[in-house]
């Protein structure tokens, strides 16, 4: 594994900067963070936003839809949460519920998923054309660790905000989950909106490599240029040619 001259302090600034600068130009951007339950999303963001602007920076987590949202054009309740200028919006699961959790529990018929694959290039490429910088990230683990981490949010009385009845069926249903990540991340994996895959058993690795892709790929030259960049056996672009070998089964 690469060894990485940056301590947290200089990440931290990097990401400080890279806020200062998408205020001063008024950039939009926009962070998805998908992955099983338990893979390392919450941990990721708090990472990320830890010194950041609470005013110009929104944690995207929503609820089931309600009737009313059921009957929306899918994608209208998170166009309603996309950056303004100077903005980063970061979705915690995200339009991409109906690639996986939908799919795997039959929360939505067979019908609306194939019509989510076609519709979410399209959806992201009128984002992206729009002026928002959009970055994908799939988080990895494997299934010791995901029962690992399952079995403490269980028994800590601290994680108890976490536990979902979800939780119940990620280990059984482990093999479906891999199926329809795999589906998705083809699917919808293109130049316009690519997919970025994490290993993310080990989070503080993860999340330093996630903090390094950032300002990379919405941080200016000059904030970008003092930082390594992630190392690729933890971040790595998704290829449809590789990720069997490379992703959790």
């Amino acid at each position: 594994m690469a060894q990485h001259p940056e301590d947290d302090d200089a990440l931290q600034l990097g990401l400080v900067r890279m806020q200062q600068a998408m205020a001063a130009d008024g950039s939009r951007a926009v962070v998805v963070l998908e992955g099983r339950d338990a893979a390392g999303k919450d941990g990721t963001i708090r990472a990320v936003t830890r010194h950041l602007s609470v005013r110009n920076t929104r944690v995207v987590a929503l609820p089931k839809p309600n009737d009313r949202e059921r009957t929306q054009w899918f994608f209208q309740r998170y166009a309603a949460h996309l950056p303004s200028a100077g903005e980063l919006v970061i979705f915690n699961r995200s339009w991409y519920n109906r690639a996986g959790v939908e799919v795997v529990n039959g929360f939505s018929t067979p019908e609306e998923q194939a019509q989510f694959l076609r519709d979410a290039p399209d959806f992201e490429r009128m984002l992206v054309e729009s002026g928002i910088r959009l970055v994908k990230l799939w988080l990895d683990i494997g299934r010791k660790e995901q029962k690992k981490r399952l079995d403490k949010r269980r028994t800590d009385p601290l994680k108890a905000l976490k536990l979902s009845d979800l939780d119940a069926v990620a280990q059984k249903k482990w093999r479906e989950y891999s199926a329809a990540r795999d589906t998705m991340l083809d699917r919808t994996h293109n130049p316009i909106a690519p997919w970025t895959c994490v290993h993310a058993d080990h989070k503080k690795p993860a999340r330093a490599a996630i903090i390094r892709h950032l300002l990379h790929t919405l941080a200016p030259a000059e904030v970008a240029g003092e930082i390594d960049l992630p190392d690729p056996e933890i971040l790595f672009p998704y290829d449809p040619d590789t990720a069997q070998d490379r992703l959790a089964r």
